[in-house]
């Protein structure tokens, strides 16, 4: 894989050979303290990544197309997110991290407040869309590594949060193995299969899913 400078933007290298191979300080670091200026152009900059990608694929990514939709200079850019593969994972922990921060302490009923069979209704439905919104970029770090979804701290977080409500909803029950099993659907492949090559709508999805917490009654 060659290595970008700024000045040097030839062109958008294939996501399958950047995500696996990019830095990625992974959603439990904590965060770097930034100046506020800094902060609002880190904030433009993924904003207009988050753009590109849901307008064009994550193949169409460049430093330099995220630098004019951003209003910022591509020396800028480059040295805030290094390179495109660093810049789109820095995307899809930002995109995480507002999720988690939603389920973690937001209001009810997907944060706390509501309870437990509400706010896992919540969750899943929020799921479908977090992971139907960031279909592309999801799909292509599952494509190029399936097995390390499943020990990302983001799928860890997911995984302890869904099995406390489920052990709210039913004591004594297997909590740690229905909280995966609830959690398989949400693989990309499978999301990306249903969303588009069946085309089916957002909410069916959401309804499907509901069928699945049967094991409540």
């Amino acid at each position: 894989m060659s290595t970008r400078r700024p000045g040097t933007d030839d062109g958008p290298a294939p996501l399958l050979a950047l995500l696996p191979t990019a830095p990625h300080a992974g959603p439990g670091a904590g965060p770097v303290p930034e100046r506020a200026d800094a902060a609002r152009n880190r904030r433009r900059i993924l904003d207009a990544a988050a753009r590109i990608v849901a307008e064009q694929g994550p193949d169409a990514v460049t430093m330099n197309q995220v630098a004019h939709a951003s209003g910022i200079g591509v020396g800028t850019v480059y040295r805030r997110f290094g390179d495109v593969s660093q810049l789109l994972w820095a995307l899809l922990d930002d995109r995480e991290r507002q999720f988690q921060e939603a389920y973690m302490g937001g209001p009810p009923p997907l944060g706390p407040g509501a309870p437990a069979e509400e706010r896992l209704d919540a969750f899943l439905d929020a799921l479908v869309d977090r992971v139907a919104e960031q279909r592309a970029l999801l799909l292509a770090a599952h494509s190029a590594a399936p097995r390390t979804r499943y020990h990302s701290g983001a799928y860890l977080l997911m995984h302890t949060h869904v099995a406390m409500l489920v052990g709210l909803i039913r004591p004594g029950a297997d909590s740690a193995l229905l909280a995966h099993l609830l959690l398989a659907p949400f693989s990309p492949d499978l999301v990306h299969h249903l969303t588009v090559e069946q085309a089916l709508p957002a909410e069916r999805v959401k309804a499907g899913v509901r069928e699945l917490l049967a094991f409540r009654a």
